[in-house]
Order: structure tokens, then sequence, then C-alpha cells
């Protein structure tokens, strides 16, 4: 039986060189006498080696984003088309990487691949980054020997598939940002500025209007039982994210009911669609099999309905069904989709369309978020002018009705 290969770790260590001059690095190896014997090597007086701390600040130790992936892949892509060797370029790639935390990544998969695994195979030993997609591709460009080709898709597919998802998360924050800032002002009046009026009101010794009362009573139902509604919202935000993250279905029911939802809909609906026509076009592209691909995009299809329409055309594909007439019988992909898919098959140039689809909806997508934030500051501006113009009007009817009075 083989021997378990020794953990890597990393070492910071302080010395000197042949100069005499203070120097400083870090390296990773599975001891410290390795760490002080290579040091040796090197001609370097070493005074002071440890292991590296955990790093839990706002510094190099910050979590690993798909944009970080994103970054080295493009960086790995572009310096292997340059002819510069494999364990050359993740040396070069991780010096210009400012997290620590992808430093270590970088020098983890090149160790692997020093050791003699295929980039693909070190790739695999770290599913939270690279995903079955992004491996098998990996894999196609080794055994085809255009690693640096492939490389150079799996940056483009992750570039334009990061940007997409960051359109979409800024069209669904800012409806979200308009409903809490509304509510922060609307507490804040109620709490801080109605009670005030209330005061005032107290010696009119007079009927107040209803509207006056409802405000009042709020104010005071949201003074007495503030912390009961935090801790409701609090309690409700957790059940809600412990639900989805345990339950499939509720999952799968939330995809169905985004989908439906006036414009934000529209915005995921689009962007499904162009998700579906990227990945697809980057995985055929790479010389992957047709139903082999539509495998990969059902995984990174990001919504249910189209996750289960992909899984559908894969079936009615393996039965020798074109593509074209597959995702027409599913109903959820537009015409146009259908016919670029049905000029590509016909002309063998299918990646070529799959990447007009997913640039055109990609396109789309941009623009609708971009009409959806210029619609949205009108809107923020009538919310809140109506909560604050409301509560104003409803503290100021006694003082007008007074003075009609008098």
């Amino acid at each position: 039986m083989a021997a378990k290969p020794s953990k890597l770790v990393t070492f910071v260590w302080q010395g000197k060189d042949k100069s005499g001059r203070k120097t400083k690095g870090e390296m990773q190896s599975s001891s410290m006498a390795l760490v002080k014997g290579e040091l040796r090597k090197q001609g370097i007086l070493a005074t002071k080696v440890g292991k590296k701390r955990a790093s839990f600040g706002l510094g190099g130790g910050k979590k690993i984003t798909p944009m970080d992936i994103a970054l080295f892949t493009r960086q790995l892509a572009t310096m292997m088309k340059a002819g510069v060797p494999l364990l050359q370029a993740f040396d070069i790639a991780a010096e210009g990487l400012d997290k620590e935390s992808m430093r270590d990544l970088v020098g983890k998969i090149k160790n692997d691949v020093a050791g003699g695994s295929t980039l693909a195979d070190s790739l695999k030993n770290h599913p939270d980054y690279f995903d079955d997609l992004y491996c098998s591709l990996v894999a196609s460009g080794e055994q085809s020997g255009a690693l640096d080709t492939l490389l150079d898709r799996i940056a483009t597919y992750k570039e334009k598939t990061e940007a997409l998802k960051s359109k979409i998360k800024k069209a669904m924050n800012y409806p979200i940002a308009v409903v809490c800032i509304a509510m922060i002002v609307t507490v804040i009046l109620l709490v801080k500025v109605v009670p005030q009026f209330e005061e005032v009101f107290q010696g009119f010794g007079a009927e107040l209007p209803a509207f006056t009362q409802m405000v009042i009573g709020l104010s005071e139902a949201v003074q007495s039982y503030w912390h009961l509604v935090l801790a409701g919202l609090v309690i409700f935000v957790f059940l809600a994210k412990r639900t989805l993250k345990k339950s499939k279905a509720a999952r799968d029911s939330l995809d169905r009911f985004v989908l439906k939802l006036p414009i934000i809909g529209d915005i995921l609906d689009k962007s499904a669609v162009a998700r579906f026509g990227r990945t697809l076009a980057t995985t055929f592209a790479a010389g992957v099999p047709l139903v082999d691909a539509l495998d990969s995009v059902a995984g990174a299809a990001g919504n249910v309905v189209y996750a289960d329409a992909t899984k559908k055309i894969k079936e009615d594909v393996s039965t020798g069904q074109q593509l074209q007439f597959a995702m027409k019988s599913s109903g959820i992909f537009p015409s146009m989709v259908v016919q670029m898919v049905s000029i590509g098959e016909e002309s063998g140039a299918l990646d070529e369309m799959l990447e007009k689809v997913a640039t055109f909806y990609e396109d789309e997508v941009d623009n609708m978020v971009d009409g959806l934030t210029s619609l949205m500051e009108p809107i923020i501006m009538s919310v809140l002018g109506v909560l604050v113009g409301g509560l104003i009007i409803a503290m100021y009817l006694p003082i007008f009705q007074l003075g009609s009075v008098v």
C-alpha cells in the first residue's frame, strides 16, 4: 500500500541572504526541517521559521469568489498561449494574486501537478471552486493537446456568466433596497416624530381625525412591540434560508415563482436562456458530445424550470431527435432561439449560433437591468414621498382643523 502523502503547510520565514541583507517570505512544505533545508540550498540563513497563522481579518484571507477563479483562469490561459510552461505559469499567476487564500489554492494545485497529477485531476480536489463542467473541459483540453485554447474558452465562459450573475443581483437588490429604505424611514418617523405631535394633541381637548388616530395607534404599536417585530423578522429570514437550504421542493417552488414575477421574472428568464446558450456553446465547441454537453448545461442552468427542460431535451436528443425540435417541444425557449439553433445545426456551426444567442440575451438582460434601475429611481422617490408625506399630513390635520374652527 502506497504511503499517504504528507499534508503541505504554509510556513513564514525570516533570515539573511548571502549579502547579509534581511529577507523574508513564505514556503509550502510538509515540515519545518525541509523549509530550513531548502533555504540553506538557496543560500539563506534562516533566523525565524514558523507556521503561518490563519487570517480572519479583512486582508488577504478573504473568501475566494467565482470572479477570482475567472481571473486565475484568464491569467493561466494567457500565459500558456504565450508558451509559458504550466508550472511556471502557476508561479507567475500566484505572484499577481492579492488574496492569500487564492495564492494557497494555486500553490496546492501546482504541487499536485508537479507530483504527476493531471491539471484536471488536481482541480477535482477542490470542488468548491472548480465544478464538474470546469474540470471536464480542462480534461478535454489536456487530451486533445489544446489546453491553452480550452482555458481561454473557460475564462471567457466564467467572465460572461459571472458578469450576468452580477447584473441579476443588481436587478434583485434594487427593489429590496427600496423596501428596506422605506421601512427604516417609516419606523424612524413613527418612533421619533409622531410621539412629539401626540403630546401636543393631548392639550387640544377635541377628537382627532381618524387618519391621525390610525397613525398614532400605529406609532404606539411600533414603540411597544418593535422588539417582537424585529425578532419575528429575524426568525422568518432564518427559517426561510434554512428551508431553502434543506428542501429541494422549496427551492424548486421558489425558482418557478420568481419566473412569474413582473419585470424581474422576465430578466431571470432571459438570463437563463443566455446561460443555456453560453454553456452549451462552450462545451460543444470543446468537442464534448452533445448529449454529454446537455448534462453540463442542466447542471449550470441556475433554475429548475430550465434544468428540467434541458434534461428532457437530452432524453429526446439521445433518441435521435434534432436539438431544434427537442427545444421547441419543451415550450420554454423563444422561437428566435430555436431558429438560430436550427440554422446552426443545418450549417454545422451550432457553437457559433449558440454564442450569438448567448450574447444577444446577455445584452437584453443588461438593457433591462439598466431600464429597471432608471425606473426604480422615481419609484423610490414616490414611495418615500407617499410615506413621509402621509405621516406629515396625518400629524398636521388636527392643526388645520383647529385653524378652521378658530
